[in-house]
């Protein structure tokens, strides 16, 4: 007997769940990959710095995540978020493994995180094709927790530029430089 979830097979589900997170895994884990995107560079142009609380969406097994615990330092913390279990699952080993500290992994969906609010420093988005909740919901979680003044990077992989600044923008940010792919857009301070 199989059990369904809104509509579909829940073996499917978890099937499809299991693929996805094994091919990003498959490429996020290979050790030839910081060689060609610097995951410390990336986050460093997106704004990270010693000491901030960040908000990582979608951290799937951990390519940036063990790298911004490192720039924020002990007086610092990442929120590692993902929908995959087996990308917390992934994420809990590597900084277990590593002893970090200031990493917490949650299991949630961004575009809801349950997060105080004007609570964070800074949230990026990198790598993600397609966010669950959809990008609204998402702008409208990150304006929540995002301090007046806080930082949203988002590293464009698909689409227009435009397109991603005309939303971001709607959603009461300002758009406030570009480095490369990573644009970044600031919380409007009378919003």
């Amino acid at each position: 007997m199989s059990t369904t979830f809104k509509g579909k097979n829940h073996f499917d589900n978890l099937h499809t769940s299991r693929l996805s997170f094994w091919m990003i895994s498959l490429m996020h884990d290979n050790p030839l990959l910081p060689h060609l995107k610097n995951p410390y560079s990336l986050l460093e142009a997106a704004g990270l710095s010693r000491g901030q609380k960040v908000m990582e969406v979608g951290c799937g097994p951990g390519f940036f995540t063990i790298p911004a615990a490192k720039i924020v330092g002990n007086a610092g913390i990442v929120y590692a978020t993902d929908v995959n279990q087996l990308a917390i699952e992934r994420v809990e080993q590597k900084i277990s493994s590593q002893g970090i500290q200031n990493v917490k992994p949650m299991l949630i969906n961004a575009a809801s995180s349950g997060l105080q609010d004007s609570s964070i420093d800074l949230s990026f988005v990198f790598g993600l094709r397609y966010i669950s909740g959809g990008l609204s919901h998402l702008l409208s979680e990150m304006h929540r927790i995002l301090k007046p003044g806080g930082l949203l990077s988002f590293e464009k992989t698909t689409g227009s530029a435009a397109s991603l600044i005309e939303d971001v923008e709607k959603a009461g940010f300002v758009s406030s430089e570009r480095k490369g792919r990573i644009f970044i857009f600031v919380k409007k301070h009378n919003t």
